[in-house]
């Protein structure tokens, strides 16, 4: 990594110099410098040229942080990634977190990347430590020249050195950085992580551990060491010394332009605890974070809010359990577009991953029609309004939002072979689109229904992409009605492989990723175990996918509740729907009834 970077940034470290050179021989101002004052005369000591850090946006799109227990690991990860060059790193030690929290403070207001070194109990290692160390190496990439050592950090070798202590307060910072510091903040224990990513320039909080109590004796400020340093040619520098190590003072770090946050960047946080260090490297080069609680983007409408408002396009997340980051990046676009669905968020079921739990009640049939169904007993605006009602019955038996839905039958088995041949009528497009835009604009969740007859479901499902490309559209296969060659409506039960079936979601998955759309509910209609073939096979990996086999069983509620048990037997694990048939159920439940059936349906449907 540090070859890459070197690489890959070293023009443009030259670049931001050059500038620098050119902005000082013409008069600029770069940065928040203390005025020096009047001169007195041509031997007064010029002002050193502040030096600028320099950060980027990270190569890949989204970079997973182990923020696991290796924390010094996490932060170097961190400023490899964003940092191009520092002329000055804080250290502090990896097992002190009250001279972490310092350390951040200044990392925050330096604009510099915190780096841990070995615990203190170990840190007054001798002087052979290996020059491999990957803390020397970084400070080596990123062409350090100082360090602020914060409690019993060990010195580097070669680079000049400012100490503080651990817990040092806004005076002590800011006469050893140079940097104006905000109020004390005192951080209880477990907030440590949330402390610090509040912190922010230009003038970061200084903070502190509870129950840290100041030294009843006023302390100066610590004589600040410097190590006398040695050439830089490019090369490793020497090991680290001991943490005694004193040379000639210094009177404070030397000055630095604080960086501009890396364009399009954003840090991901909610999945455990953040490594302090990692998280302060992140605000010091300025990106913002965002929570997310349930390690998904689009599991809560306020995570999906705040990142099309940041409009990310790169993310850093800290934890594992963000990725992997092929996924990660497919979510992160999904939620920068800011679409949601009728539930909030982009999932259709966010109780999936730990959230509040979305229900729905949906109405099926095929407009204009009112023998397929009662979606088509009305016209639009009632279809709609009658949706709502159904759910509405549900609401107060749940604490799970109930979302109305419908279900529109897109292409009907016919009893005849029709102009092409498939004993499947397909409705156009343009006859569906105003219930489906009604119901969008009303909240509500839209399924597609597929009878196919003697076609394949794939086939039938690419028609109807320009609404399959709309938010809040699903999909649903409804095998009774998928005829072999020699087969004919109500004369047998049609079949799908499961091949079939993975071919569809297959496409309707690279469908929903492609156009960055949020998850997609997909449905299997089925009332015996013969409908699908091999159903043990079916792909449940599809993250742009809610999968849901819907139990379409209709009569007696004895046989219903049999059919019931029998499909959930052995079944991939899915979602499930329940069907309330309203002529041919005897007799059909009332919605108590209906969520007492356990597992409680996720999907209601009546027909």
């Amino acid at each position: 990594m540090p070859d890459r970077a070197r690489g890959r940034r070293r023009p443009v470290v030259r670049a931001l110099l050059a500038t620098v050179l050119v902005a000082v021989l013409g008069g600029c101002t770069l940065g928040t410098q203390p005025d020096p004052g009047p001169t007195d005369g041509p031997s007064s000591t010029p002002t050193p040229t502040p030096t600028p850090v320099v950060v980027v946006a990270p190569v890949a799109a989204a970079v997973l942080v182990d923020a696991g227990e290796d924390a010094a690991g996490a932060a170097l990860q961190v400023s490899r990634e964003l940092f191009v060059s520092a002329p000055v790193v804080v250290l502090a030690p990896a097992d002190d977190v009250a001279a972490q929290l310092t350390a951040a403070s200044a990392a925050v207001g330096i604009g510099a990347p915190l780096l841990l070194t070995a615990p203190a109990a170990t840190s007054a290692a001798p002087a052979t430590v290996a020059p491999a160390d990957p803390v020397t190496a970084e400070l080596a990439r990123l062409d350090a020249v100082a360090v602020l050592l914060v409690g019993d950090a060990p010195a580097p070798a070669g680079l000049s050195a400012v100490r503080v202590r651990a817990g040092a307060d806004a005076e002590e910072l800011a006469a050893a950085t140079g940097v104006r510091f905000g109020p004390t903040t005192t951080v209880p224990a477990g907030t440590e992580p949330a402390a610090v990513r509040a912190l922010s320039r230009p003038a970061p909080a200084v903070l502190v551990v509870e129950g840290a109590s100041a030294p009843a004796t006023p302390t100066p400020t610590p004589t600040p060491t410097a190590l006398p340093p040695t050439p830089r040619t490019g090369t490793v520098p020497a090991p680290f010394a001991s943490a005694t190590a004193t040379a000639a003072p210094l009177p404070s770090l030397p000055a630095v332009v604080p960086p501009d946050s890396p364009t399009g960047t954003l840090a991901l946080t909610g999945v455990g605890v953040d490594p302090l260090a990692a998280t302060a490297c992140l605000r010091a080069a300025g990106v913002p974070f965002v929570e997310v609680p349930a390690g998904d983007p689009r599991a809560s409408s306020e995570a999906v809010t705040a990142i099309a408002a940041a409009a990310p396009t790169h993310v850093v997340a800290l934890g594992a359990a963000f990725g992997p980051a092929d996924r990660l990046a497919a979510r992160v676009a999904s939620a920068a577009t800011g679409v949601q669905l009728p539930g909030g968020g982009q999932l259709v079921f966010p109780q999936d991953a730990g959230r509040p739990g979305v229900r729905y009640v949906a109405l099926y049939g095929t407009p204009g029609t009112p023998a397929l169904g009662v979606l088509g007993e009305q016209d639009v605006p009632a279809t709609v309004a009658r949706a709502q009602a159904q759910a509405a019955a549900y609401q107060p038996l749940t604490a799970d939002t109930v979302v109305p839905a419908v279900e529109l039958i897109a292409t009907i088995a016919s009893a005849g072979a029709g102009p092409d041949g498939n004993y499947s009528d397909e409705r156009a497009v343009a006859d569906l689109r105003p219930l489906v835009e009604a119901a969008q604009a009303a909240g509500q969740l839209v399924v597609l229904d597929l009878q196919p007859g003697r076609t394949d479901f794939l086939t039938q499902a690419q028609l109807y992409a320009d609404l399959l490309a709309l938010p809040n559209v699903g999909l649903a296969l409804d095998p009774e009605w998928r005829l072999a060659p020699d087969q004919v409506h109500l004369r047998q039960i049609g079949t799908v492989g499961i091949d079939e079936v993975n071919a569809v979601a297959d496409w309707l998955a690279t469908f929903t990723r492609e156009r960055h759309l949020p998850q997609k509910l997909f449905v299997l209609h089925q009332f015996t175990l013969r409908m699908i073939g091999d159903r043990q096979r079916l792909d449940t990996t599809h993250d742009e996918l809610a999968l849901m086999i819907h139990v379409d069983g209709q009569g007696g509620q004895p046989a219903k509740a049999g059919t019931w048990r029998a499909l959930r037997t052995d079944a991939p694990p899915v979602h499930w729907g329940w069907k309330n048939f309203i002529d041919e159920d005897k007799p059909m439940i009332d919605p108590a009834q209906t969520y007492a059936v356990q597992p409680v349906p996720d999907l209601v449907t009546y027909q």
